[in-house]
């Protein structure tokens, strides 16, 4: 069972927040949901929406279509109208604006749009949409948002302006009443959400007059719980993952989607862990420093982990651009940094609340010269939470800067996930050749010993007088330009690369999905997997899905074996030039015979993913752009 619900208004009027109180509902009566949260790059004013899938399942994508679509103002009806198929609400208050009134949504998208509506012989009003709609048999509902609101405030004896925001939680009720689901769980919701009690009486009043004026359409039932479910969305999970890992310091600058991470660990910077000799409960402080630009960002990261604490800064493509010096220099160093890379849309600033994969090559190639960069890539969140812990561990084991891509469609996304999926045997803590104590087996100690593995015991700044530099240096740190030492310490550091490629298993840098006999197999990394499985379930044939989650030491004789004798490899990508799948051509000679790319910032449906696979199969296309 999947029901698509949309909510669309203005930004900064309380959409994420509504969204968030739906979520929680549904989790509430033993749903699950994806959801995803788009926005544009402004603080106030612009179309902003969030769209989920309602499952008794746990689903992974979101739909391109509506079968509840929440609107408030006129621009949202616009925009989504035609990827409505079920119920529409809408406030009666905006019925007559014209398209062409509308100052906040772009020419190029109301051209569009006009053309559309003007081509099957409608007007440009709301009303005109809402005839459309109804000759669609889509079913339209017109909420006098204004009056409930008025009666609210009448009611509570309260000025109109403070009762308006409760227009978010008519919308939501109204929604929840159409899916049959009881009142309780909403109010619950807003229970944990709101603590005031004047803010909680106008969302209860709101609750109760919506479930009066609309009748069940969907009649869900509650369903059985079986363990606590958690909302939970990429920023989060990684935060978590970081906590967990041990991490203790953070840095960043303020750039979305990145920010909503370290926000998050600043509010809860006081980490509960339990002892492990004592088994006695102990409380540990998370430090995160917002610093004046992202290299300083970068340099304090650099700076904490060389003290031997786990240490990590998060950022997207700008400010990515801007640490690339200072990560050679945590390379030619052998530091442990960790760096959480949220891509957007680019190159420059692009679209800053968009998503996209073309940072791939990019992070695999930052700063210039040769060094160990380890680039991992997270595929839902789940996964980013595990590997925001074995980042850590990969930056210790390894001692050089490890690279966790992440993208906006999975920062900015969420699910409600059981709790029992995080499997706690799963989470080991490897700190490598960490020195806590010297003793007398490690004097005299040189911090770039050579070893047979590349990697040399490390002990932090403070237990002994250790020399860093951005120059080539000799064992103990001192700056050297002999061949001789050149050579052999050029050689120690990508020495590390090699062992990694030998010690990291390659089954847990690939995922494998589906059918091992099929002759089709698809090829994805990051987020697209979600709305890939859930389109190749709806499909209902036999094809392998392939996802990279380490691309830096690549799985090389993994990615051979099951790519050979394939008749027809698809890569699907979020990128203009299938970076993937230019870098598995240059590591094994294997080229993809199909492609199926997106740029356009936003996030792969799986309706988009089915139309792209219908057309490869059906069609004998060799690209599809969605």
């Amino acid at each position: 069972m999947k029901i698509n619900w949309t909510i669309g208004g203005a930004q900064g009027s309380g959409i994420d927040t509504a969204a968030n109180i739906f979520a929680r509902a549904l989790a509430k009566a033993g749903y699950y949901i994806y959801g995803n949260r788009e926005y544009y790059s402004n603080i106030k004013g612009r179309h902003s929406y969030f769209s989920l899938t309602i499952s008794d399942k746990r689903v992974r994508s979101i739909s391109s279509y509506n079968d509840i679509l929440v609107t408030y103002d006129a621009e949202s009806i616009f925009h989504h109208f035609r990827a409505s198929r079920g119920y529409v609400i809408y406030n009666k208050a905006v019925e007559n604006v014209k398209l062409e009134n509308i100052q906040s949504i772009e020419p190029e998208i109301s051209d569009e749009i006009k053309h559309f509506l003007v081509e099957k012989g409608y007007g440009t009003t709301v009303a005109d949409v809402i005839k459309y709609l109804n000759d669609k048999n889509v079913k339209t509902l017109k909420i006098e948002y204004d009056q409930i609101a008025k009666s609210i405030a009448d009611e509570l004896k309260m000025p109109l302006s403070v009762v308006e925001r409760v227009k978010n939680i008519i919308g939501v009720a109204v929604s929840f009443r159409l899916l049959g689901l009881s009142d309780i769980y909403l109010m619950e919701s807003v229970n944990e959400f709101f603590k005031n009690d004047y803010t909680l009486k106008i969302n209860t009043l709101g609750i109760q007059k919506s479930f009066s004026i609309v009748s069940p359409a969907y009649n869900l039932s509650q369903l059985k719980i079986n363990s606590h479910k958690i909302l939970l969305d990429g920023n989060t999970a990684i935060a978590l993952g970081k906590t967990v890992a041990g991490g203790r310091f953070q840095s960043y600058y303020p750039i979305t989607p990145a920010s909503d991470e370290s926000v998050f660990l600043e509010a809860h910077n006081e980490v509960i862990a339990r002892d492990k000799e004592t088994g006695d409960i102990i409380k540990q402080p998370y430090l995160v420093i917002q610093a004046e630009d992202e290299l300083a960002a970068v340099c304090m990261a650099i700076g904490s982990a060389l003290t031997g604490t786990r240490a990590s800064t998060s950022t997207s493509g700008p400010g990515f651009s801007l640490m690339a010096e200072a990560i050679g220099w945590a390379g030619m160093n052998e530091v442990p940094l960790v760096i959480t890379y949220y891509m957007r849309g680019s190159p420059s600033t692009g679209m800053p609340t968009r998503s996209g994969q073309a940072d791939l090559k990019f992070a695999l190639n930052v700063s210039h010269g040769e060094f160990p960069r380890i680039v991992i890539a997270s595929g839902d969140h789940l996964e980013a939470f595990y590997d925001s812990i074995w980042a850590f561990n990969l930056a210790e084991r390894y001692q050089t800067p490890v690279i966790h891509l992440v993208e906006k469609t999975l920062a900015n996304s969420f699910i409600i996930a059981d709790e029992e999926e995080i499997d706690w045997n799963k989470i080991e803590i490897d700190r490598g050749k960490f020195i806590k104590k010297l003793d007398n087996n490690n004097i005299p100690y040189y911090r770039f010993k050579i070893t047979t593995d590349g990697v040399s015991p490390r002990a932090p700044l403070g237990l002994i007088n250790i020399i860093y530099n951005g120059e080539e240096h000799n064992e103990r740190g001192d700056i050297r330009e002999a061949k001789v030492i050149r050579d052999r310490m050029h050689e120690k550091r990508m020495k590390k690369l090699e062992v990694a490629d030998e010690e990291i298993p390659e089954e847990k840098r690939v995922n494998v999905y589906g059918d091992s006999d099929s002759d089709i197999v698809i090829l994805t990394w990051g987020s697209p997997k979600g709305a890939i499985l859930d389109a190749i379930e709806e499909l209902g044939i036999n094809i392998q899905v392939i996802q990279i989650r380490m691309f830096n030491p690549f799985p090389r004789k993994l990615m051979k074996k099951l790519l050979n004798d394939k008749k027809m490899i698809i890569d699907i990508e979020n990128n203009y030039t299938a970076q993937a799948a230019s870098i598995i051509k240059e590591m094994i000679m294997v080229e993809p015979t199909h492609y199926i790319l997106k740029w356009d910032g936003r996030p792969m449906t799986r309706d988009e993913i089915l139309f792209g696979l219908k057309k490869l199969l059906n069609d004998k296309v060799k690209r599809v752009v969605l």
